[in-house]
């Protein structure tokens, strides 16, 4: 199947699914595509039990093409960009030090907890799982991947809400940063497992680190002022060409990236918050003009839902594999996990809110609501299928895990969410 051929089916999967979960499901649309793509996948497999060449055919499609690049790569600058210039902006730098501080703080905690409980948990002798061969760092590696909140998942569901705007700004921010700092945390790590602990310095780590993350902001914000130039010279009388603009910005920003080894990630995210300010900041009587055309906005939010349904298909054929390498004795392993991630993303919420509740006024149970906000998703997959493969039979567990944890996020927090915020 060629590219053309694979991308028709993807969208008419995509249009389908849509329609089925708007008339039939009704569910919010990340959980109903995420049900249906669950659903496919257990059709696959049934179907394929009884015509193999069926099940051959259907992981093939997975394997024309690395999942792990094009979310990393291509999907994710775009639908990041298209979260970041739904945001509001001016809530967002009022309240710059919370979200900072949940993102960074709640992702560096959830890492090392995750990551410490399960290195504990397998290496209990009863368990019987030191044969997988699973150390320290590359728990580390499943701690970190599963760290990072989906943006595109939190932010869907965060708009049906009716939360205060600082409410929802919060956690739409600290989702769109915390993608950035996870994946940083992730590379940092994945490069001292490739070059062995032994090998890896304290400066050297905080060279990568910092690398990535200053040089995605240093990048996303000279993008972004070159963008927000650009458009401020069109004037929006020719709407057209500030779509093209933008859709060249953020198709250039992860190039650049990758040729310096910098966060692409957090630059198309600083680079959306730059667009997206107003042309006029200090006249808010006489009507603030948006630096780009509605037109854009709504260009940017059809980007945003098609690639958000597609990848939730592309969840669905991926975990065939998955399936397929799946025993029943993970089952217990998977819960014990669930829970580990859900405390530790709680301790990694409330801590921040605790010590800036001093400064700062939070709605009650903030923490609670941005806890259970917490909806992982296509990241995680990605980066656990982009683990190398010198982790033996261990990275099968790690794939399993990954995946037990997106469905419950997706399915029990998203659909349960609008209750805990009532």
């Amino acid at each position: 199947m060629n590219f053309l051929e694979l991308a028709t089916l993807l969208l008419l999967l995509a249009s389908v699914f849509s329609i089925i979960n708007l008339r039939i499901l009704k569910l919010p649309q990340t959980i109903g595509l995420m049900v249906l793509a669950i659903v496919l996948s257990l059709v696959v497999l049934v179907t394929g039990l009884i015509i193999p060449d069926f099940l051959s055919f259907a992981t093939s499609l997975t394997q024309e093409f690395d999942f792990s690049v094009l979310l990393i790569d291509v999907m994710l600058p775009f639908l990041l960009f298209a979260g970041a210039i739904s945001v509001d902006v001016h809530e967002l730098l009022k309240d710059k030090v919370t979200i900072l501080l949940l993102a960074s703080f709640g992702v560096l905690f959830s890492t090392f907890a995750v990551g410490s409980g399960l290195y504990w948990l397998i290496s209990q002798p009863l368990l019987g799982m030191e044969s997988l061969g699973l150390t320290y760092v590359d728990c580390l590696l499943f701690g970190a991947l599963v760290a990072p909140t989906d943006p595109i998942a939190v932010l869907a569901m965060v708009k049906k809400m009716n939360l205060s705007k600082i409410t929802e700004t919060r956690i739409a921010g600290e989702s769109l940063f915390n993608d950035g700092i996870g994946v940083v945390v992730f590379l940092t790590l994945l490069s001292m497992k490739i070059e062995g602990v032994e090998n890896v310095t304290l400066q050297s780590v905080g060279s990568l680190f910092a690398t990535e993350v200053i040089g995605g902001i240093v990048l996303g914000a000279a993008m972004g002022y070159l963008g927000l130039k650009l458009v401020k010279y069109i004037e929006n009388t020719h709407v057209e060409l500030e779509v093209l603009i933008t859709l060249s910005l953020v198709l250039l920003v992860p190039v650049i990236s990758h040729m310096f080894h910098f966060s692409a990630v957090l630059g198309v995210v600083v680079m959306g918050l730059f667009l997206n300010q107003n042309i006029d900041t200090d006249n808010q009587a006489a009507g603030v003009q948006k630096a780009m055309g509605d037109y854009v906005y709504k260009f940017w939010h059809l980007v945003d839902e098609t690639l958000n349904a597609i990848l939730f298909i592309l969840i669905g054929l991926e975990i065939i594999p998955v399936l397929q390498n799946f025993e029943i004795g993970y089952l217990a392993l998977i819960i014990f996990v669930i829970l580990l991630v859900v405390v530790a993303r709680g301790i990694g919420v409330f801590i921040p809110i605790k010590l800036l509740s001093f400064k700062k006024t939070f709605e009650k149970n903030t923490a609670l609501i941005i806890t259970w906000g917490g909806l992982r998703g296509g990241l995680s997959i990605a980066l656990a299928l982009n683990l190398p493969d010198s982790i033996g039979t261990g990275k099968d567990l790690i794939l399993i895990l990954t995946y037990g944890v997106v469905l419950f996020t997706i399915l029990v927090q998203g659909l349960t969410l609008k209750k805990i915020v009532k």
